[in-house]
């Protein structure tokens, strides 16, 4: 079952349990997964959490969030996420103003830039969609989802 596992990591004994062979698949999954992505938004010179802030801030456009909020939606929360904004603003993709209701607080919001750069990087996105598609058919996609989902939401 693990072929292209034990090929991926130049191994040849066995794991000591399903449990871990799955773990690994998953992990070497999402690295390139992750590394389709990476790829896509180095085109346009952003990261890949720089683009999950934008997406994020998409969201909520024209208001936008405070930093506490956008750590909370981030695929992967980063603790250096006013860095990331700072980068953001200073590429004008991102500005940010102080709250009305606590002056502690500092909103961040989407600029038309930062739209702008969103909308030309969905194409090159939905590419890599499609590249796993071309993996995976409508039905897996829906299964994938829904384990991912079984793993992550400690809630249900």
């Amino acid at each position: 079952m693990a072929k292209a596992l034990y090929k991926r990591l130049r191994q040849t004994n066995k794991f000591n349990s399903v449990e871990t062979e799955a773990t690994l698949n998953l992990l070497i999954a999402a690295y390139s997964v992750r590394t389709m992505l990476d790829g896509a938004c180095a085109k346009f010179k952003i990261t890949s959490p720089q683009y999950n802030v934008l997406r994020i801030l998409k969201g909520k456009y024209p208001d936008g969030y405070p930093r506490c909020d956008i750590i909370q939606r981030m695929i992967e929360p980063a603790p250096d996420v006013t860095r990331i904004i700072d980068r953001l603003t200073k590429e004008r993709l991102v500005e940010r103003f102080q709250s009305n209701e606590d002056r502690r607080h500092s909103i961040s919001k989407i600029t038309q830039k930062g739209l702008k750069l969103l909308d030309d990087i969905l194409p090159h996105l939905q590419e890599t969609e499609e590249r796993l598609s071309k993996m995976l058919t409508k039905t897996e996609m829906n299964e994938l989802s829904r384990i991912c989902e079984k793993i992550y939401d400690v809630e249900s």
